[in-house]
């Protein structure tokens, strides 16, 4: 997998990914730090879960841990770090967290972002910034549409309205400070629910049915009609390079809010899912819930049109291939204790290449 992906932008680039040692940070450190040859820096907290995709990975890069929530710390990072392309995910990112700490979700969601933001206006070097929200900022009003970069911000649960107030600190800072040539390029990105291996966070499906496996016990679910938009991690982290190579390029246009959905195959129900990914995984079982639980939406759904048609970007794996690959990692995990990230980025790299060939729609 040569660092030539994405035309090459990354190769011996200062990046920084706050939220490095969660999930989606970590696929996202092991690619940029080992196949893009990025010299990497992280900001996190410690990672809560054990066991710890983070620490399974064992890379060896500048791993800084302390809370985003402290202004001076990272603005003293960044000006130690110089980054040149900025990946902000650090974020409190579960809703049934936030209803149980709604003022540590606002103060991280929202004035950690406010932090990293600012600490990047004073930092000269830095020339892109990619800020992950989430596609529950949204108002949803569960009409049966897709979710447009244009549609109304809200959100009814803490995490979700958080993270809309993220996206309004991002578009503050884009419009305050970040018109070129004063300051860096700042996009965001919307993502849907994303699985794969490595994720061991409470309260999300696939890692609480790993964890009814191990104990032996059916999970018990929710909201088995509440259906989202399920994808590989792989293909969001795809759609954030694409646009950090897009922002580092200088082009001011891709500085601006972006959706990272599936195809309509993958926007499914709870139970549906549940069934394809037993039939790679036959060990699994559940039951439902019993009793009330906290607001969640019944519905998301993302239109990804934009990211499709502007970036050329568009998912390499469908939902069932998705959910094997997930359950491949998991099975591989608890039979063995070794993981299978790697070879499975390699994968995913592979089968996008063959996809696209040499200018293929993720530039792999």
């Amino acid at each position: 997998m040569p660092p030539s992906q994405f035309g090459g932008v990354y190769r011996g680039k200062r990046i920084l990914v706050t939220g490095h040692t969660g999930f989606k940070g970590s696929w996202l450190t092991l690619w940029l730090s080992e196949v893009l040859g990025a010299e990497v820096s992280g900001i996190s907290l410690p990672p809560p879960e054990f066991p710890n995709h983070w620490k399974l990975l064992g890379l060896k890069i500048d791993d800084r841990q302390f809370d985003i929530r402290n202004g001076e710390q990272i603005a003293k990072a960044i000006a130690e770090i110089r980054p040149e392309i900025v990946f902000h995910l650090a974020a409190q990112p579960l809703v049934r967290a936030s209803y149980a700490d709604p003022i540590g979700t606002w103060a991280t969601n929202v004035m950690g972002t406010a932090n990293v933001l600012d600490a990047c206006r004073q930092c000269n070097s830095v020339r892109a910034i990619v800020a992950v929200t989430t596609d529950k900022c949204y108002e949803n009003l569960e009409h049966g549409e897709g979710f447009k970069e244009t549609d109304r911000l809200g959100g009814h649960d803490p995490y979700s309205a958080s993270k809309a107030g993220a996206e309004m600190v991002a578009a503050s800072y884009r419009s305050a400070f970040f018109n070129p040539p004063k300051g860096p390029l700042l996009a965001t990105a919307r993502a849907g629910n994303v699985i794969g291996g490595g994720d061991w966070s409470r309260d999300r499906l696939i890692p609480d049915l790993v964890r009814s496996v191990e104990s032996k016990q059916p999970l018990l679910i929710r909201s088995p009609k509440a259906t989202r938009p399920w994808q590989h991690v792989l293909e969001s982290l795809t759609g954030y390079l694409l646009l950090g190579q897009k922002l580092n390029e200088g082009d001011a246009s891709f500085a601006e809010a972006w959706n990272f959905g599936p195809s309509s195959d993958g926007n499914r129900p709870v139970q549906d899912v549940l069934e394809r990914l037993k039939r790679h995984w036959p060990d699994l079982k559940w039951d439902l819930a019993p009793g009330i639980h906290p607001h969640e939406a019944g519905l998301l759904h993302l239109d990804s049109t934009k990211a499709r048609t502007r970036l050329g970007w568009h998912p390499v794996w469908d939902l069932d291939q998705a959910l094997a690959t997930t359950a491949d990692w998991y099975r591989t995990y608890l039979a063995t204790g070794e993981i299978a990230t790697r070879p499975q980025l390699q994968s995913y790299c592979a089968a996008a290449c063959k996809e696209g060939g040499a200018h293929g729609p993720h530039a792999l």
